[in-house]
């Protein structure tokens, strides 16, 4: 059973900094497309940043500057540092991945960690 575990949310002051984790586990043989997306109350989920297994990465124009993603192939971990945090960026954030176990390439989400910008 593969699973993603996101950590690292909590409340930050404006101007603060985060970093969030996404570990994955399981019968687990290679991890393609790794992203981040957020959703804010009364708001659709949306895409924040997206990393392929080489590092070519992506990230939504509203984040570019201020976050960045990064992965660690060898911990099945995938990372996103926010800086220079506000209060738009107040959102749940999950994890998704394109996930190959021993039978099949499924695409999986994370549980969600929640982020408050808030002084």
């Amino acid at each position: 059973q593969v699973q993603l575990v996101e950590s690292g949310g909590g409340l930050v002051q404006p101007g603060g900094s985060l970093r969030l984790s996404c570990a994955a586990s399981g019968s687990i043989v290679s991890i393609y497309l790794m992203g981040w997306y957020r959703q804010a109350p009364g708001n659709e989920r949306e895409l924040v940043a997206r990393i392929t297994r080489s590092g070519i990465t992506n990230y939504a124009d509203s984040v570019k500057g201020r976050f960045t993603i990064s992965r660690d192939n060898a911990k099945n971990t995938m990372y996103l540092q926010m800086n220079s945090l506000n209060p738009e960026d107040t959102a749940v954030y999950y994890c998704n991945a394109d996930i190959l176990d021993q039978y099949v390439l499924k695409n999986y989400w994370g549980q969600g960690t929640l982020v408050t910008v808030s002084s």
